[in-house]
């Protein structure tokens, strides 16, 4: 059949092809039937009608003829990519027509077996494509394998026809199969829902009307399920004059601009709008023209009223002229080597950063499988930030972090920043580097390697120097990556080095100096922790000996005359810039190190031990309570051993004051300074008693903390118990001479000490 679409008359003479050839000439009948009885002729066929010397053809249709008792039944019209087909399966004798197998490329295609009806039909519904190769089988009997004809995905053009209050758009589908469409209608954004009648009047099922204002989009669609054309072209029913808005400084070439027709004392006026442009562009007659500018241009417009044909004159021209170079924001990030738990601040800097710029802020997840990362979005950045600054509280290991800026409706966004980073020198837990040798400075004719280890088995190693350059070991010159190591070449950056891993993990970072001087300084590439010791040297590239060894740290000289600088407790003081300066001979010439900072990290201590103040405490009171003890002894014996108080005796010296048989004095109690805690400086006294034994209190010293003195944690405890009589015999009882008590800095420990001494009998 030769269908004309509504244009039948007397006067149509039509025509029927197969490919080229003329099947049936001229004839005025619509509708005509062949008989198919061969293979040849299959083929595409098509009809064409002819009036007053005008000539329409059809769509074109594919048939196959088939000697086989077995044939696949397709649509005879091309079909669009990814449209939803029905096949079917027929055998000449109707009685075989049981429980067809349909087949794809070769393989069984998978029956619904909820669709009872299509396996009752030998049908099965398949999603068309331009590619595969279908047929079907009864038993043993199998069709012609056939491909689908198939057309790309068409997409609906739109065109509006203005009238007086209102605008007809007519939406259409060009394409050699445009049979069995219907329309769907949309206004102000693709992706609102369709349009009804209550929202336009629908004039047929291509045409609609609707009132002037908006944007409007057309698509069709045919099928079951629903296969859609893609949207037509957008049409604007309004106007605009010539304006730049937003009015930013600078506009590049790809971002939304709107560009506005006003008209001056238009008053309640409506007026209908036509742009003029210096290139072949042709705006679309709104009031304002919303595009994305790609080239320099200039813009005239005028204003027509509303069913009428009178005009404004041309405005004065708006020439455009966009940047073609997407804008790139610099990132900054502070402080770029982190204390744990430091506060990171994130400055994004752009061209006119008043310029309507909200700002976007990234985490940057390593992805070493193809040498980039992956960018995910810091927490209340969806939207972007007014401010070009962003803090993330609590950072502790090494991380990366990216901006992007983004202004307009359609947001147009600037390319994304170059990766910044901060460092921190603490091992991960999941990822760390190590560094051999073990030490910041290193000579050209050193080996150095770099060693990556976490919960990965995919690495690699970066490298950020003072120019800025990010490099990767695995595609650079410096270095080659064999696994989790990077072997560095003999004339490696200095910089620093850090490791990224498959997981997306950071490990430390490591600052490292390759010299070319003839000496460096041996200091650790890790932070040390305080209260451990650390030892810095000094060496030369082509010997081991060297002299005069001078060591600076801050540039002033903290140490000479020896070959290694030792720092037995470390504290945060002892931060800072350290080089060192060395002679070849005692008397030869001096070379001078580069200098490298050494970090120092606060101890971390347990959750479960307790904390300093009660080991203090209980400290202190073990330290008293002992000494009390002792105490008590140390009278009891001399009680025993006496037939006079040794105290008695001490009572006397207090009333005039005692004097060894060196003619020295003994005080009882030295006084207290003013302010500090009683310190007992010494006590000493000698006595005979009746039985010949002599009572001897040589020394009791016991230091307490001042208010002065707070680095003061542990007591010390001595006591040494001597013996002794005026004829040097031996004596079985001992007496208490000596107590004292001293603090120590670096412990929290108290220490008690006895000494027993007994002087041997003479002759023994």
């Amino acid at each position: 059949m030769c269908d004309t679409r509504g244009e039948k008359g007397d006067n149509w003479y039509y025509s029927i092809y197969r490919g080229d050839h003329e099947l049936i000439p001229n004839n005025d009948r619509e509708n005509h039937t062949e008989q198919l009885q061969y293979t040849g002729f299959s083929g595409e066929y098509q009809c064409r009608a002819h009036i007053k010397g005008s000539t329409k053809a059809s769509n074109k249709v594919s048939l196959t003829v088939s000697d086989k008792d077995v044939i696949l039944e397709t649509p005879a019209s091309s079909l669009f990519e990814g449209e939803s087909v029905t096949l079917g399966c027929r055998h000449r004798d109707p009685t075989k027509n049981k429980n067809a197998v349909f087949y794809k490329d070769g393989s069984a295609v998978e029956m619904d077996t909820n669709l009872q009806s299509q396996m009752m039909k030998n049908t099965v519904q398949v999603i068309s494509d331009r590619s595969s190769s279908y047929m079907c089988k009864f038993g043993d009997e199998e069709s012609e394998p056939i491909k689908l004809k198939t057309e790309p995905q068409p997409k609906a053009h739109l065109m509006d026809f203005p009238a007086e209050g209102n605008v007809t758009l007519s939406c259409s589908v060009t394409s050699s199969s445009s049979s069995g469409w219907k329309f769907f209608w949309y206004k102000g954004e693709k992706t609102s829902e369709p349009l009804t009648k209550q929202d336009a009047v629908l004039l047929s099922s291509g045409q609609i009307t609707v009132s002037r204002g908006g944007v409007y989009w057309c698509r069709g669609g045919r099928g079951e399920p629903l296969y859609y054309t893609e949207y037509s072209h957008s049409v604007v029913t309004n106007r605009a004059v010539v304006s730049l808005q937003p009015n930013w400084p600078e506009i590049y070439s790809g971002e939304t601009i709107t560009l506005t027709c006003e008209i001056e004392d238009g008053g309640d006026t409506e007026w209908e709008y036509e742009w003029r442009t210096s290139s072949s562009t042709t705006p679309p007659k709104t009031r304002e023209y919303t595009f994305k500018p790609s080239s320099g241009e200039d813009f005239w417009c005028l204003g027509v009223i509303k069913g009428g044909e009178s005009s404004t004159k041309l405005s004065d021209v708006f020439t455009l002229t966009p940047s073609y170079n997407k804008p790139e924001p610099v990132l900054t990030v502070s402080p770029s080597w982190l204390s744990p738990g430091d506060s990171v601040t994130l400055n994004c800097r752009v061209k006119h950063p008043s310029a309507g710029w909200r700002f976007s802020w990234y985490k940057a997840v390593p992805k070493p499988s193809d040498n980039s990362y992956s960018y995910e979005l810091l927490p209340d950045s969806t939207t972007g930030t007014e401010q070009d600054s962003y803090i993330v509280h609590g950072q502790t290991h090494t991380a990366g972090y990216v901006c992007r800026a983004g202004r307009g409706d359609p947001v147009y966004h600037t390319d994304y920043s170059q990766p910044q980073f901060v460092w921190s020198g603490d091992f991960g837990s999941s990822a760390s580097l190590t560094v051999s040798p073990d030490r910041v400075q290193h000579f050209t004719s050193d080996s150095v390697s770099l060693s990556c280890e976490g919960n990965s088995t995919e690495w690699r190693v970066k490298r950020f120097t003072d120019g800025s350059h990010l490099r990767d070991c695995s595609i650079s010159s410096w270095g080659t990556m064999t696994g989790p190591t990077c072997q560095m070449a003999e004339h490696w950056p200095s910089g620093v080095y850090w490791c990224e891993s498959g997981t997306g993990e950071f490990s430390n970072a490591v600052n490292i100096t390759l010299t070319y001087e003839n000496i460096i300084l041996l200091s650790p590439v890790s932070p040390v922790t305080e209260g451990r010791s650390v030892t810095l040297g000094c060496k030369l590239k082509t010997q081991n000996d060297i002299y005069n060894v001078v060591f600076y740290k801050n540039g002033k000289i903290i140490q000479n005359d020896t070959r290694k600088l030792i720092i037995s407790a470390v504290s945060k003081s002892d931060e800072g810039f350290y080089k060192c300066k060395g002679d070849n001979s005692p008397q030869g010439w001096s070379v001078t190190s580069p200098e490298s900072w050494m970090s120092v990290k606060s101890a971390s201590r347990p959750e479960n031990n307790p904390p300093f103040p009660v080991l203090l405490v209980v400290g202190l009171v073990g330290g008293v309570l002992l000494i009390i003890l002792l105490l008590l002894f140390l009278l009891l014996c001399c009680y025993r051993k006496s037939k006079d108080s040794c105290f008695n005796r001490s009572q006397r010296s207090n009333q005039s004051p005692a004097t060894d048989q060196d003619g020295s004095q003994h005080t009882g109690c030295a006084s207290t300074l003013q302010g500090d805690v009683c310190h007992y400086e010494s006590i000493k006294d000698t006595h005979e008693t009746e039985n010949g034994d002599v009572c001897h209190y040589e020394s009791i010293k016991d230091t307490h903390e001042t208010e002065n003195d707070k680095s003061r944690d542990a007591t010390y405890s001595v006591i040494e118990l001597k013996n002794m009589r005026k004829d040097d015999e031996a004596h079985q009882n001992a007496l208490y001479s000596t107590v004292e008590m001293a603090s120590a800095a670096d412990d929290n420990l108290t220490y008690a000490q006895v000494h027993t001494k007994m002087n041997a009998e003479k002759g023994k």
